[in-house]
């Protein structure tokens, strides 16, 4: 059968585009492979050309691919799955990029885009160590290659191809039997990009984290490549700069997830242990571990070891995440979790293949791995700065244990769970964490390699510890912190990591001076310790200091018994209607719809009491794409230099009323006339004729008049109502007023004789907008993006400094 009006050539240079990275990625690997073995010269080099020639064209051929989605999405052409599945023409230009990667395709391509961008500066950086090195990533890029693949091999799937045809995905559907199947109103437009995933954020956060993902591979290749070639001593000095970089952008990437779920998901914070966001976490965590232990080797000559172990374990979980986010195990419990893509197998093969032979070659290796029989000193840095590292690997291995119970219940058919309170499952143990990582920042640094005088040792941290305990014991005090909801016990851990944070941060901003002589350029370590500390002391704050602002006892609405919101937690405003909110007034201005981004926007004027200052928040409310139910909230925040207050949508009026079938009537009514509704009466006060107001200005040779009419409500409440009747253009018109209080609509129909006019009024309750808002205010979260931005400096710094380090060794 031809159709008419598909555009085939897109979709054919794909799969030529697809077919040519599998191949190229394959040759890569076989090149730079036989150039790590070969014994002479002159072939290493050969097979090395070879080898950096598949890859440029692996990588080239990426790029265009991704460029060619993105012309099939922004072209609109449903007539391929990819466009239809995630895109819609109302779509911006942001979200037409965001809805490349909402699928899994797009996801993976990104990945391999940013593999090729560290590969080609690889090249140019890691010496005699390229061939290894650029052998793990280049067979990396084979398996990412296979991922988007799409063809079937003896029946088994291989890969989900981006460059499918709608009509091939759904070939027994009966509107594919028709020629001109794309001329039909359902192929019109797409299927839309996910709700959530319409937010700024999406169009930002997801590059930054397949770059932290991608970086990854580069300690692990380094790594490989030292157990491969059985050379140890060189390998962590040119690989630190890169475990810097990881650490620092993965770290990027995890924070501006956060800053999304803040400001895109309703459950009123910026963490909430979700499963896949914990994944990305352990292998952050991970990672840091493995920049330490590195940084001990390169200057005591310990913990090598236990480098290679973190940084081969950094990357396979990073492949575990992959699996756990895309197999659609965790669907249910996670916001970002792909549905299964019928992959698994391949998922499971991508992180076995990385995890069999690098966990085995490091077991085979172990004994030879170099080592210091004598033990650190327990007055010396290394020895706390490896007690830290093995903190942070057993809090990522307690995260990433019950982070798995979705899978772990999967194949053993059980239904173990963390339980119904998430956040403090985790925190309880976390905080614990805290405290001893605070702890350790604080003090590390005064520390010196090998051994250190106690004396000078303590005498150093009299000033910054006398200074921390005053500052956090006035935060704990002045700042009321008193979170007792799961006991003395907890509230007692929050006050002693208070403590710890303040200290990390005083004492390596103290260390910057008294230990480094001002010297900024060297200070890397010492400033991400500092953020680190902020970020410590934001997160004790904010989450302990959490305060509901929209507290309601009057009227409540009842969510129901399966909803995690509760009735007197979310104020029930009135369109129009002040309404009090504790130190507080907020008023429900007036709804307003977007068609560019299907999003209702609803403007809230919060008017603070001591002082009448006012601003306005602007939550919205988009309905579910993709053939989902339902509403999901976008937040809004006023954000201050101390607090945020911070508010969401739960329940509106406008978005759930059904259809109005209340009817008016006809009063007709003079001068001081009563007519009574259902909840009171309103008065005929006068008639105003060509009145001036802000809507109207008639002339006097206009004709029109307008009712002033009072309403007195049964509960002592007084409005007012001013419908106009005019003659315009020789044509009988008339303005209604309404007042939503009290759910009336009234108008003035008709004049009946010289002294009675025709009153029109309508009683409804879908007349009365509605809506259901939570206020939250969290103080001093503004301390948490802080200390992530500094920490994130701080690794930079380190990163640029050991570079510049390293090309001078290579000059020396």
């Amino acid at each position: 059968m031809n159709y008419i009006g598909e555009h085939l050539f897109p979709g054919q240079l794909g799969h030529f585009l697809l077919v040519l990275s599998l191949v190229s990625s394959v040759v890569a690997t076989i090149a730079y492979y036989r150039a790590s073995n070969a014994k002479i010269v002159e072939e290493q080099k050969s097979w090395r050309k070879l080898g950096r020639l598949a890859f440029l064209i692996d990588a080239i051929s990426v790029v265009l691919i991704f460029i060619v989605i993105y012309f099939i999405i922004s072209s609109h052409l449903f007539e391929y799955h990819y466009a239809w599945n995630h895109s819609d023409k109302s779509l911006p230009l942001g979200y037409l990029i965001s809805s490349i990667w909402e699928g899994q395709e797009g996801s993976f391509l990104l990945w391999a885009i940013w593999h090729g961008v560290i590969g080609i500066v690889l090249m140019k950086t890691a010496g005699k160590w390229e061939s290894p090195v650029m052998t793990v990533l280049s067979f990396c890029q084979v398996c990412l290659a296979t991922m988007v693949l799409g063809i079937y091999v003896f029946g088994l799937k291989v890969g989900s191809n981006p460059f499918l045809l709608t009509r091939e995905v759904f070939q027994d559907a009966p509107i594919f039997k028709r020629p001109d199947y794309l001329s039909l109103a359902s192929m019109q437009d797409g299927n839309g990009l996910n709700q959530t995933l319409q937010n700024y954020w999406m169009v930002i956060h997801p590059p930054i984290l397949f770059l932290g993902f991608a970086s990854t591979i580069v300690p692990f290749a380094f790594a490989i490549a030292g157990l491969w070639k059985k050379e140890h001593y060189g390998w962590t000095k040119i690989s630190l700069p890169w475990s810097l970089f990881s650490s620092a952008i993965l770290c990027l990437g995890i924070m501006m997830g956060a800053r999304w779920a803040y400001e895109s998901l309703s459950f009123g914070g910026y963490w909430a242990w979700d499963p896949v966001e914990n994944t990305s976490l352990v292998a952050w965590l991970v990672m840091v571990a493995g920049v330490h232990t590195q940084v001990i080797y390169n200057s005591t000559g310990h913990s090598l070891r236990p480098t290679y172990f973190f940084f081969l374990t950094s990357f396979l979980l990073i492949l575990y995440s992959t699996y756990l986010t895309r197999s659609g195990d965790l669907q249910d419990t996670s916001v970002h979790a792909f549905t299964g893509s019928g992959l698994n197998w391949q998922l499971r093969a991508f992180v076995f293949v990385f995890l069999l032979p690098g966990y085995l070659l490091y077991l085979a290796r172990y004994k030879k791995i170099p080592y210091i029989q004598k033990e650190e000193s327990s007055y010396s840095r290394e020895f706390w700065m490896f007690i830290g590292s093995l903190v942070l690997f057993l809090s990522a291995m307690f995260i990433i244990l019950f982070t798995s119970l979705p899978v772990v219940n999967k194949i053993f058919k059980t239904t173990f769970t963390v339980g119904s309170e998430v956040e403090f499952f985790y925190n309880r143990i976390q905080i614990f964490v805290a405290i001893v990582l605070g702890l350790l920042t604080a003090i590390s640094q005064y520390l010196r390699y090998k051994d250190t005088n106690k004396k000078t040792f303590a005498k150093k941290l009299i000033v910054p510890t006398l200074i921390s305990l005053v500052i956090s014991a006035a935060i704990s005090y002045l700042g009321g912190i008193n979170y007792d909801r799961f006991g003395i016990g907890f509230l007692a851990a929050i006050h002693i990591a208070l403590f710890t944070a303040v200290y990390a941060t005083v004492a390596n901003a103290g260390y910057i001076w008294s230990g480094l002589g001002g010297r900024l350029k060297a200070a890397g370590a010492s400033v991400g310790h500092v953020g680190f500390g902020i970020f410590l002391v934001g997160v004790l704050i904010s989450s302990s200091k959490e305060e509901v602002l929209s507290v309601n006892f009057l009227n409540p609405l009842n969510f129901g018994p399966d909803s995690d919101q509760k009735g007197t937690e979310n104020l029930t405003l009135f369109k129009g209607v002040r309404t009090d909110m504790g130190k507080y007034w907020a008023t429900y201005k007036k709804d307003s719809a977007d068609k560019f981004d299907k999003k209702t926007y609803f403007h809230i004027e919060i008017e603070k009491k001591d002082n009448n200052k006012k601003f306005t928040l602007v939550p919205d409310l988009i309905r579910n794409t993709k053939g989902q139910e339902g509403l999901s909230a976008n937040p809004a925040a006023k954000h201050y230099w101390n607090r945020d207050i911070f508010s969401y949508i739960t329940y509106a009026e406008v978005m759930n009323a059904d259809k109005d079938t209340a009817q008016f009537k006809l009063h007709p009514m003079a001068n001081g006339d009563t007519v009574y509704y259902s909840n009171g009466l309103m008065v005929l006060e006068k008639v105003i004729p060509n009145p001036v107001t802000e809507e109207f200005d008639f002339k006097p040779t206009d004709t029109a008049i307008m009712a002033d009419i009072s309403i007195h409500s049964s509960s002592g409440r007084t409005f007012k109502a001013n419908p106009v009747f005019y003659v315009k253009n020789n044509v009988v018109q008339y303005h209604m007023d309404t007042v939503f209080a009290e759910g009336l609509a009234i108008g003035l129909s008709q004049v009946i004789d010289n002294k009675h006019l025709g009153i029109i009024v309508k009683e409804s309750s879908q007349l009365t907008p509605f809506i259901a808002l939570k206020v939250l205010q969290f103080p001093f979260i503004n301390l948490v993006w802080l200390g992530t931005i500094v920490m994130i400096t701080g690794f930079i710094m380190s990163m640029v400094r050991r570079s510049k380090l390293m090309k001078r060794e290579r000059v020396a």
